[in-house]
């Protein structure tokens, strides 16, 4: 049964005896007066089909916690703690001086059920809704885009830590399987016993791992599972698969693979987490944050969440969903990419995003650009002005200019390839080869470097005093980011000078 707020005050009411030592601008202050327009009744009633049972707390007090504890970056335990004893949540959320709040699993409840709602963005979209009633954001026809890569839960494993991690529990959720024989000696410590500086000693762990590892997915094929359990088993297989190599078919040996698998995960206990190289000597495992924010003021206008190794060209289109196609588009190199473009060109959508980097075939020698690609007559013509046909086969359009590339006397300046150069066609070529003469002129630097940068302040905000996520799983840290970002924005609204009105919201600049 769904629980609702009186509007009789007690006779400690926290807000009322204390609200005045709230700061006015203040996001505690904020709520304690509006806590029950922003977030309804009606917002929750979804979530209570039944009208039977003991009321819960009401939605605007949990959605008034969750949003302060989004912004405080606080545990469960460590919100509830600060509502029994922070004057200012106690009025943010319409408690008595008195009261002791509730039990911290009443948040882990409201967040399931909100999760499993058919809108489960529906805090974040209250606060948006906020932002279109004040009309901040008329006018203001730029989207800055920007990612950053959020850490996971959990602690780093590595392929010998996985595997002996997941035979464990193979073993301990399947118990037909503990008859199995394997190597107990690498299961009876958090991680086996090796002399980790000796290579063969280490191999020697791996390939009894992974001998462990195909006894107990062999013998679990002739067993009937449960969801769970068959998950488990193929969770095991997926690691062998991925981290381990065959050093010799003769001897059985194997070794930890000297490549890095495609979506390769990296943790048993987070399996959605991914591993991503933010530049060449920074190495994360975790999820990637992606937003869109106007620049001017910092308001975040879409976010999402993904594995850490999911491109930000693969995420942009969801951020600009909702967006009419009058709206501009800010990106940096990552966001350049032809399939993007397309996306933004099929929209009518104008763009101002860096090209990624054109590379030479040779050092300070011809790019692509000085070569005259006309997918009208499929043929491409070098800088000495030689003409070939474009061809078409399982990897794309190419031209070969083979045997002409013998005697150009710029043949320096071209390839080094002893076949003579080769230009492969983008698919989205005309749409890159457009960005990289936008990217030259006077209007695209000026808007690029003056607005594109502000959403790095809006990234700040984002990840200030912790980049750590709370939660395992994309559902769950997708939800906590709503929470997030629905903070940030009310907080931001509040500065720059919201202001309710008899006929609705507007935005009175100090």
């Amino acid at each position: 049964m769904q629980g609702q707020s009186v509007s009789d005050r007690e006779l400690l009411d926290a807000g009322a005896l204390c609200g005045h030592l709230l700061g006015p601008d203040s996001l505690e202050a904020f709520l304690a007066q509006h806590r029950q327009a922003l977030f309804p009744d009606e917002m929750f009633a979804d979530l209570f089909v039944s009208g039977r049972g003991r009321p819960s707390v009401p939605g605007d007090v949990i959605a008034a916690v969750m949003v302060l504890q989004a912004d405080a970056q606080l545990s469960d335990r460590k919100a509830v703690a600060r509502l029994r004893t922070d004057i200012g949540w106690k009025a943010a959320c319409g408690l008595a001086l008195d009261d002791e709040a509730f039990d911290s699993t009443v948040l882990v409840l409201w967040r399931r059920r909100i999760r499993n709602s058919v809108d489960p963005e529906r805090i974040d979209i209250a606060v948006k809704g906020l932002i279109d009633a004040s009309g901040v954001l008329v006018g203001k026809k730029l989207r800055a885009l920007d990612s950053t890569v959020l850490d996971d839960a959990v602690a780093r494993q590595d392929t010998i830590r996985m595997l002996a991690t997941q035979i464990r529990r193979v073993r301990r959720m399947i118990p037909t399987l503990a008859a199995v024989r394997v190597h107990d000696d690498n299961l009876d410590f958090s991680r086996p016993l090796c002399d980790w500086h000796n290579k063969t000693d280490v191999d020697r762990v791996v390939s009894e791992l992974t001998e462990d590892a195909f006894s107990l997915i062999l013998a679990a094929e002739e067993l009937d599972l449960s969801d769970a359990q068959a998950e488990a088993v193929g969770l095991l297989g997926v690691i062998v698969g991925q981290d381990v190599e065959e050093v010799d078919a003769n001897t059985g040996r194997w070794r930890i693979a000297k490549r890095v698998a495609k979506d390769r995960i990296v943790s048993t206990v987070d399996t959605e987490s991914r591993h991503v190289h933010k530049t060449s000597h920074n190495y994360r495992d975790g999820f990637k944050a992606h937003i869109a924010a106007e620049p001017d003021t910092g308001l975040i206008t879409a976010s999402t969440l993904t594995a850490a190794d999911v491109s930000d060209g693969q995420a942009a289109p969801a951020l600009i969903a909702d967006e009419d196609t009058d709206v501009e588009v800010l990106g940096d190199a990552a966001y350049g990419t032809g399939e993007f473009r397309d996306h933004l060109e099929q929209r009518d959508m104008a763009s101002t995003i860096k090209p990624p980097h054109l590379r030479r075939a040779v050092a300070n020698g011809f790019s692509l650009d000085d070569f005259t690609i006309d997918e009208t007559t499929m043929t491409v013509t070098c800088p000495e002005d030689i003409t070939v046909g474009i061809q078409v086969n399982k990897s794309g359009p190419i031209a070969r200019f083979g045997g002409h590339c013998k005697q150009c006397p710029v043949r320096h300046l071209c390839t080094t390839a002893k076949s003579g150069r080769t230009i492969k066609i983008h698919q989205h070529h005309r749409l890159l080869a457009q960005a990289r003469v936008q990217a030259d002129t006077d209007t695209f630097a000026d808007l690029y470097r003056t607005k594109r940068p502000l959403v790095e302040r809006t990234i700040a905000w984002l990840v200030k005093d912790n980049r750590r996520l709370p939660y395992r799983g994309t559902a769950r840290n997708r939800l906590w980011l709503g929470h997030r970002v629905a903070a940030i924005n009310l907080k931001r609204l509040i500065n720059l000078g919201l202001t309710p009105t008899p006929t609705g919201w507007t935005i009175q600049p100090a």
